[in-house]
């Protein structure tokens, strides 16, 4: 997910700890009447302990611990909201379905959902409050493109960051000759303490011995395409070079770490499978008995290393009016169009995952006939291919307006620099915030 920054996420996951606690010490006082014992507030704590890291777990689902959320007081408030539910329904299960819990608060539980509601939006709020009143550090901004834009209007219009652009050199008008002279004297005039420089830029490489100089003035430089990827969690595009990639792609670094996804791979995969067989035999049963057609759709999509990989799916439209993938068809059939809305269409891609085709988390995989164009149209779009193709995807999850079945090279570009941040930085981590995040839309597209 789009997650804050790790101290940030810290004190806040840390905050919510604390409001739940003081949230369960308020409701025992409420629902007796008095201070609670220390044997009474024993007793709940050590059971509602586990009820804490379960409710943690769903608001970061809930995406809750997101930077683009965070400041939002309708996102907050919604948030919570849905969060408290799914929590009550949780808990309830938890207190009266498991035996061997010592505990089964009814009235203690009603209070909490309510005063740990009320008690983690304060929290929030407060910590919005004031976390711009941290004092801004003035920055002077050196690079160009669109991406300097986005990054400006970023940096000075949220909150949450602690830097100010007051100034900004556009390298793409910019003369060289002026360069050095125009950087002292914005720094001199607007007060700068923070240099952020593009220094992939042809321009900027030439004036790097010069910058050197303003060190001695107590000047913090920062590389502008290390923060644009920190603060949008996307790699900027006008620093993708081959260089780029024998400095940051690197296969045999990650060998461990895809061994280990590959066994998650398979074990998650089995469970998922065995979990959904039910549902999966129900599935093929109405789609035979609707119109008597193959209960599955295959097609061709493009696997790791360019390998052409069959995609299983099961049939949502009628006969014949799927194997393009490009052009849009509303000929789908009733019993498709729920399988696709509560996306059970996409079980069957669990064999895909046993069989090594894929994996859970990755690119998106595409078409061949897409592929074949946007190779010619996107630079370094084979790059992608590097990996498995995933079930689920970063670019999948945060690119706003995402390319649709038709080809679109623009939109792909996009998607593109979301695949590389997430080929370079993939890890256990990294897909685990992916995976909660899947589930989060999973649960908001099935009205929950």
């Amino acid at each position: 997910m789009k997650g804050l920054g790790k101290k940030e996420a810290f004190v806040l996951v840390l905050g919510d700890l604390i409001a739940l606690f003081a949230a369960l010490w308020l409701s025992l006082l409420l629902r007796y009447g008095a201070l609670p014992s220390g044997d009474l507030l024993s007793l709940h704590l050590s059971v509602f302990s586990v009820i804490f890291i379960l409710w943690i777990i769903v608001y970061s689902i809930a995406g809750l611990y997101d930077k683009l959320n965070f400041f939002s007081e309708r996102k907050l408030s919604r948030g919570l909201i849905r969060a408290q539910i799914i929590n009550s329904a949780l808990a309830i299960a938890f207190f009266y379905l498991i035996p061997s819990v010592a505990i089964t608060p009814k009235i203690v539980l009603f209070i909490y959902v309510v005063v740990s509601f009320v008690l983690l939006y304060v929290w929030r709020e407060f910590l919005v409050t004031h976390l711009p009143l941290r004092k801004k550090q003035r920055a002077l901004l050196i690079a160009g493109g669109d991406e300097m834009q986005q990054f400006q209007d970023e940096m000075n219009n949220n909150p949450r960051y602690g830097i100010v652009c007051a100034a900004t050199i556009n390298l793409d008008q910019a003369d060289p000759e002026e360069l050095q002279r125009d950087i002292a004297s914005l720094i001199e005039r607007e007060q700068v303490k923070i240099v952020i420089v593009d220094l992939y830029h042809e321009k900027a490489q030439a004036m790097v011995s010069s910058l050197y100089t303003f060190l001695f003035s107590q000047v913090i430089f920062i590389n502008f395409h290390q923060l644009y990827e920190a603060v949008f969690d996307r790699i900027p595009l006008s620093v993708v070079t081959h260089s780029w990639f024998v400095e940051n792609i690197s296969p045999r670094s990650k060998q461990t770490y895809d061994i280990l996804k590959w066994l998650m791979d398979t074990v998650i995969s089995i469970i998922l499978a065995v979990i959904t067989l039910p549902l999966t035999l129900a599935s093929a049963i109405l789609i035979k008995w609707e119109d008597g057609g193959d209960i599955f759709f295959t097609q061709d999509r493009i696997g790791k290393n360019n390998a052409i990989i069959k995609n299983y799916k099961f049939r949502t439209m009628f006969a014949h009016t799927e194997a393009d993938g490009l052009a849009k068809d509303s000929r789908m059939t009733k019993i498709g169009a729920l399988l696709r809305k509560l996306r059970i269409d996409e079980l069957p891609q669990l064999l895909n995952v046993l069989k090594g085709d894929i994996s859970l988390i990755g690119p998106r995989p595409e078409i061949p006939v897409l592929v074949k164009q946007y190779e010619q149209e996107v630079p370094y779009y084979r790059v992608r291919h590097l990996i498995k193709p995933g079930l689920s995807g970063w670019a999948q999850l945060y690119q706003k307006d995402p390319p649709k079945v038709s080809a679109d090279a623009q939109k792909t570009q996009i998607k593109l620099s979301y695949d590389l941040y997430y080929i370079k930085n993939r890890s256990f981590v990294l897909d685990l915030r992916i995976a909660l995040k899947t589930i989060a839309v999973l649960l908001s597209r099935s009205g929950v």
